[in-house]
């Protein structure tokens, strides 16, 4: 072969660089078949091929790897890969186990492809053959059944087969094997002729196909004469202590036969020889069957025997006088036989033993002694009968003697210690003393009673209590503790627990008072509040709370009553108090509330009395002074200076004292007294005083605030108040001098004089700049009354 041009290899490089680039180009699969050849059905021994074959339609991809692969049933019996588009799996020789559904499913990179099922039916199973190990088994020996299906392909059942010339065959074993064969181990108890054959089936997924019956095999099943003979001298009726012989005996056994005696399924005696013979003392309890047993190999064959063994006496009884008892008392062991065959046995030949734990303590029929903890044990006795020809000895049930130690006097104790009154509580009750079990019973006032029974030492009765209120009710708690039936209990009293535990009694609710008495509680003195409870266990926490204050104070006291007191009592220490008390029962308990009033001083209440007297005094005279003013006003005038005091507007008003005292003076001087009065009292707190009654004013009041002219002051009658208004002009130039008079002249008017219903009051004419004087529609006013006012600059 020569040298490639280099030409040609360069081409031949890019043709299978192009080819590798292509790889990755695309396919589809477009069938796949499968086939069986040279038939779907065929007979059990034909040589079966299954093509599969898969079209991939592709750009070019070289080296396509086609994965196959081949069920039956769903179940893969065949896997290749290959770059060929076709495979073949044979199948030779078919068998039935082949027959079934098969496909083919090609995979080609990520994509997959089944075929159509195609079914296989193999027809005609392989006929099976039987062995055996014997041909002449005696009855029931054992021997092995072989059948066989060895062209044949698993799982296979078997079934074995025994028939006789008359009557159907019957099923004697079946097997289901994994193989083509299958032994089985068979036994057959029929003596004579029989004839054994077997058959196979197999299971498909289509149905189950049985097999046609094997060979007929004959066999002869021969008796086994092994059954023993059975004797027994001298008689099976017997007495207790006679001397016996059982002789058991097989006549021409085969070799490596076994012989048995037994009874109730005791082996007595056993030889590997064709007899035996036992010798042995019956006794009373050996009454029952002798079983005589022959074996070889697998067979077995028996014969029994039954014997009865009457009782010369019966067996003895022990018996423990008193039943309970103490350490320190007396008690008396008595063994004693109930039956007695007199005609065989002399009751005064009869002898008794007493023993305690296996020793003899006593060679009589009566042991008596005194209690003590060392004569606690399992005691038995024994009754012997000899005679010349027998001793017989029998023995009692075993009898637990327990020397008991009285239980002492219970004790009760709290658990933990600390008992609260009004709460749950465990309560123990513990004997140091007494022989286990002590039986516990706790009985309390108008409850059920409760039992504890301890078995271990060391352990206390623990009752659960709900709960006691009162101290009286533990006197009444009682504790009995017994562990003998015939002596009476020791008790235990709840007058323990007062002594040996802690009882917390809880507070009652406490009374709040206050010394001195709630009504008599004033300003300046010193009040009490004292805070008592009526019972409750030491130390208790008293403490005082005010509803508008909060906390107060906090004592602890082991006194039953505590107070706090408070100094120098005010109007605001009126309000509700009450306290809170608690001890280490943890239960706090709150007074009422109660409401203090704190009453006013008594220097107090003297000054308002006095005052109140003056108001008294004052409107009396008052009301004096109103009656006879209209009369002093008619005969007297008065005149008026009004002073501008300050810059501020000024208020100044007269009573009707003032102007009776001035009527009463001199009518030149009236005016003057009272105006210097009012004013000296404006100028020095920078305020006009205002002294008013509840009746309306006459007032003066300015239009524009001119030069007044004397000639047109307005006159009214004494009864009317007169107010006076001084004002700056709105140049804001005090055109008021230091002063204005008002001069009053005494009214003498006509008492048939009217004045204009509508004229409540003289108006001065604007173009004079005279002072407005009005009447306010209200008469008979019993004050006089000025206003001045100056606007400061």
């Amino acid at each position: 072969m020569g040298c490639r041009p280099p030409g040609l290899l360069f081409l031949t490089s890019l043709l299978h660089i192009w080819h590798c680039a292509g790889g990755q180009g695309s396919y589809t699969i477009d069938t796949v078949r499968l086939t069986i050849e040279p038939r779907n059905a065929v007979q059990t021994g034909t040589a079966v091929r299954l093509r599969c074959q898969v079209s991939v339609s592709h750009s070019n991809i070289p080296n396509l790897i086609h994965s196959f692969q081949l069920t039956r049933d769903d179940v893969p019996i065949y896997t290749n890969n290959a770059t060929e588009d076709t495979v073949e799996y044979k199948i030779n020789p078919a068998r039935v186990a082949d027959s079934g559904n098969y496909e083919c499913r090609v995979s080609v990179k990520n994509k997959a492809k089944a075929s159509n099922s195609q079914k296989l039916d193999v027809k005609g199973l392989q006929t099976p053959t039987l062995h055996l190990t014997t041909s002449s088994p005696y009855e029931n020996e054992e021997f092995k059944a072989t059948c066989s299906a060895p062209e044949e392909k698993g799982p296979l059942i078997f079934q074995f087969y025994q028939s006789f010339k008359t009557g159907s065959p019957e099923v004697i074993k079946q097997l289901s094997q994994g193989g083509n064969s299958s032994t089985a181990t068979l036994r057959l108890s029929h003596i004579g002729n029989c004839i054994l054959y077997c058959d196979y089936e197999i299971r498909l997924v289509s149905g189950n196909q049985k097999s046609n019956s094997s060979k007929k095999v004959e066999l002869i099943v021969k008796a086994l004469h092994i059954a023993p003979i059975i004797n027994i001298l001298p008689s099976n009726s017997l007495s207790e202590g006679d001397i016996i012989e059982v002789v058991c005996k097989v006549v021409n056994p085969p070799s490596n036969t076994e012989v048995f005696l037994t009874k109730d399924k005791v082996i007595l005696k056993q030889v590997r020889a064709t007899a035996l013979s036992h010798k042995f003392t019956v006794r009373e309890d050996d009454s029952g069957e002798l079983v005589c047993k022959a074996e070889w190999g697998s067979v077995q064959k028996e014969t029994s025997r039954r014997i009865t063994v009457r009782s010369l006496f019966s067996k003895p009884q022990l018996t423990v006088e008193p039943t309970d008892i103490d350490e320190g008392d007396h008690f008396k062991l008595t063994c004693s036989v109930s039956i007695l065959d007199s005609s065989k046995i002399n009751n005064e030949t009869m002898q008794y033993s007493i023993f305690k734990d296996n020793t003899e303590v006593a060679n009589t029929a009566t042991y008596m002694t005194v209690a003590q903890l060392s004569a606690s044990g399992n005691y038995t006795c024994n009754a012997t009968s000899d005679s010349l020809t027998r001793t017989i000895v029998k023995e009692s049930q075993k009898h637990f003697v327990k020397v008991k130690v009285p239980v002492s006097e219970p004790v009760l104790s709290v658990v933990g210690g600390t008992l609260f009154l009004g709460k749950p509580f465990q309560l123990s009750c513990y004997s140091q003393r007494g022989t286990l079990p002590i039986k516990y019973t706790l009985y309390q006032p108008s409850k059920p009673i409760d039992i504890k029974v301890v078995s271990k030492r060391g352990e206390k009765a623990i009752f659960n209590l709900t709960s006691i209120t009162q101290i009286s009710d533990i006197k009444n708690i009682l504790c009995h503790a017994k562990n003998s039936q015939l002596k009476p209990p020791k008790v235990g009293t709840g007058e323990q627990l007062l002594k040996s535990s802690d009882i917390i009694e809880p507070v009652s609710k406490p009374h709040l008072t206050t010394e001195p008495r709630m009504e008599d509680i004033s300003e300046g003195y010193n009040m009490t509040l004292v805070c008592s409870v009526q019972r409750g266990s030491f130390p208790i926490n008293f403490t005082w709370y005010s509803l508008g204050k909060g906390f107060l104070d906090s004592k602890t006291s082991r006194k039953l009553k505590e107070s706090h007191s408070i100094s120098n009592v005010k109007g605001d220490h009126a309000g509700g108090y009450f306290c809170e008390c608690t001890n280490p029962a943890a239960e706090p308990k709150q007074s009422a509330i109660i409401i203090i009033g704190v009453k006013m001083a008594g220097w107090k209440k003297g000054l308002i009395a006095v005052f109140c007297l003056l108001f008294v005094m004052a409107i009396i005279l008052f009301l004096f002074y109103k009656k006879r003013l209209p009369k002093l006003k008619k005969r007297r005038t008065g005149t008026l200076s009004v002073k501008a005091a300050s810059t501020k507007v000024e208020r100044m008003s007269l009573t009707q004292a003032e102007v009776n005292e001035a009527a009463n003076a001199t009518p030149g001087m009236m005016g003057k007294s009272i105006w210097s009065e009012h004013v000296s009292g404006s100028e020095s707190d920078d305020n006009c005083s205002t002294k008013t009654l509840e009746k309306p004013e006459i007032q003066y009041k300015e239009d524009q605030l001119r030069q007044a002219d004397p000639s047109r002051v307005p006159v009214k009658q004494g009864t009317d108040t007169v107010h006076g208004e001084v004002r700056n002009s709105q140049q804001g130039v005090q055109e008021l001098a230091d002063a204005a008079s008002v001069e009053y002249a005494e009214l003498n008017h006509d008492t048939n004089h009217q004045s204009d219903p509508s004229d409540h009051g003289y108006h001065s004419d604007p173009s004079n700049h005279g002072y407005h004087i009005a009447n306010d529609d209200q008469p008979n006013d019993n004050s006089v009354s000025i206003n001045c006012a100056n606007n400061e600059e």
